[in-house]
């Protein structure tokens, strides 16, 4: 009798065990897919960073254009412009990287997370060899070329059209704000081009002579 008993529970012993064993596996393996992932994704994770950093530096960016327009003597403008632009770019070199270095190490613990719970095995598969495919890298490489080419002619057919509604619309806050309306003649137009670029990363150069 004992020794059935024995028997019986060695049986149930190896069946749980071999019941246990494949989910134990399935689970690091799945785990080892999500880590593959996160790496193949770290780039766009860290461009992710990079814009929200830069968000608050931008903005004041575009503040910075237009104080410069409408607050600062034209002789004074190019030097106010680069201690602006020094000043941003120290932003940039302090915060951008912090947060970059941030963002990769949360990244397991929020996108990986719901990678591993909102994917399957095999979907976490096809998801990787969709990226690391040829064609979806030769895609990828494309990206700065299709915007360039987009942009080009974007500002092209728009900027006729555009550019008096911006001038408009800071004449407006400028009203609004009390302070003189910025000056629309060549000479002054030239002269407020020394201004910050009020568009795109805050370590771009936004005052030339």
């Amino acid at each position: 009798m004992k020794k059935t008993t024995v028997l019986a529970l060695l049986i149930v012993s190896g069946l749980v065990h071999a019941q246990s064993a494949p989910a134990s596996a399935t689970a690091s393996t799945k785990k080892d897919l999500v880590a593959r992932l996160l790496v193949l994704q770290q780039p766009a994770v860290e461009q992710m960073a990079q814009s929200m950093a830069e968000g608050p530096a931008i903005r004041l960016q575009q503040q910075a254009a237009l104080a410069l327009q409408t607050r600062v003597p034209p002789d004074k403008r190019d030097a106010v412009a680069k201690l602006v632009e020094a000043d941003l770019k120290k932003y940039a070199d302090d915060v951008v990287p912090t947060v970059k270095q941030q963002a990769v190490k949360l990244a397991p613990t929020t996108i990986g997370a719901l990678l591993e719970e909102k994917f399957t095995e095999d979907e976490l598969k096809q998801l990787i060899a969709i990226i690391e495919s040829p064609v979806n890298k030769k895609f990828a490489q494309m990206n700065p070329e299709f915007q360039k080419a987009l942009s080009e002619k974007l500002v092209a057919s728009t900027q006729a059209s555009v550019e008096p509604k911006v001038k408009a619309l800071q004449q407006a806050m400028a009203t609004h704000m009390g302070l003189p309306a910025a000056p629309t003649s060549k000479a002054s137009d030239a002269a407020g081009a020394k201004a910050p670029a009020a568009t795109g990363s805050p370590t771009a150069k936004g005052a030339k002579k």
